[in-house]
């Protein structure tokens, strides 16, 4: 059965304010600090988590602790990761009883998520985290360039960005990120995060979302790097047609005739406005194009 967080002991710290309090901290706003403190949310994540004793967890912005030692509680490995020494040092302190926990000091944009792994090359990681939202899109492709070593992963976003990531084509939120997180994952919704759940409190509302790695990609794609490029250039000026847009890859030698013939192969009228395609189209656009030459 799972192992919820227990009811705490009266005279344990138990809040966010109180471990900071005590550790003379405070928040750092530039490193857009702001701490889930609400254990039934936090609850929540872990059974969406779906955490078995096998699991390895890697955690992103790991905080004070509240989260990981929910983890701990059903993991098997957890890599606890975050980037302010200060908050490292109350992992260590907090997680001293938990021996398969490593606290590791580092950027997210700059961790290595293969070493993970360790000695189990055929396993795949979870990744659970309430990531910095000011780069929460970076920490999202950073993800993605991970997604051979990544089963799922549980990830709270600022609400606007998450609209963004599960939006339908043709909408106004529909965009890159939707692109690529529709070719390579399957994702939800799961519950939205008051901003009275965190401390301190966000200007923005929250939401969780669970991405699973699709085994395959939507489409077997020539090209991963070009395929974003294509789908970057399909959204450049959103009020233009898609082959107007698509004319900025003059740049790299394609000719007008090259554009048509690649829309024509992909059955794909260049009339459409580029947010209109799914990632479907925009991968058998960027196949034909590739084919066509070699940039």
């Amino acid at each position: 059965m799972p192992r919820f967080l227990e009811v705490p002991k009266k005279g344990i710290m138990t809040t966010v304010r109180e471990i900071l309090t005590d550790h003379g901290i405070r928040p750092l706003k530039r490193l857009g600090q702001s701490f889930l403190e609400d254990r039934n949310s936090i609850n929540k994540i872990i059974r969406i988590s779906n955490i078995q004793e096998d699991d390895i967890i890697v955690e992103i912005g790991a905080g004070v602790g509240l989260m990981t030692e929910a983890i701990a509680k059903q993991a098997r490995k957890v890599i606890a990761l975050d980037i302010d020494p200060r908050m490292v040092g109350i992992l260590k302190k907090r997680m001293a009883p938990y021996r398969h926990v490593d606290i590791v000091q580092a950027d997210v944009l700059e961790y290595d998520f293969s070493s993970a792994i360790g000695e189990l090359p055929s396993r795949k990681i979870k990744v659970i985290g309430n990531i910095p939202y000011n780069i929460s899109s970076q920490i999202l492709f950073r993800l993605l360039a991970y997604r051979d070593h990544i089963s799922s992963m549980i990830l709270m976003f600022q609400k606007e960005l998450a609209d963004r990531l599960i939006a339908t084509p043709g909408t106004k939120a529909y965009g890159v990120p939707t692109v690529l997180v529709s070719m390579y994952l399957l994702c939800s919704r799961e519950m939205a995060i008051p901003r009275s759940c965190f401390y301190p409190k966000p200007a923005v509302m929250s939401s969780v979302l669970k991405m699973v790695i699709r085994e395959k990609p939507q489409l077997d794609l020539a090209d991963h790097d070009f395929f974003f490029k294509i789908a970057k250039t399909a959204f450049a000026k959103r009020r233009k047609t898609l082959l107007n847009n698509l004319r900025g890859l003059s740049l790299l030698g394609y000719s007008a005739m090259d554009m048509a013939n690649a829309l024509k192969n992909s059955g794909i009228d260049g009339a459409r406005r580029g947010e209109t395609l799914t990632a479907l189209e925009i991968g058998k656009l960027s196949n034909a194009l590739h084919s066509i030459k070699m940039p």
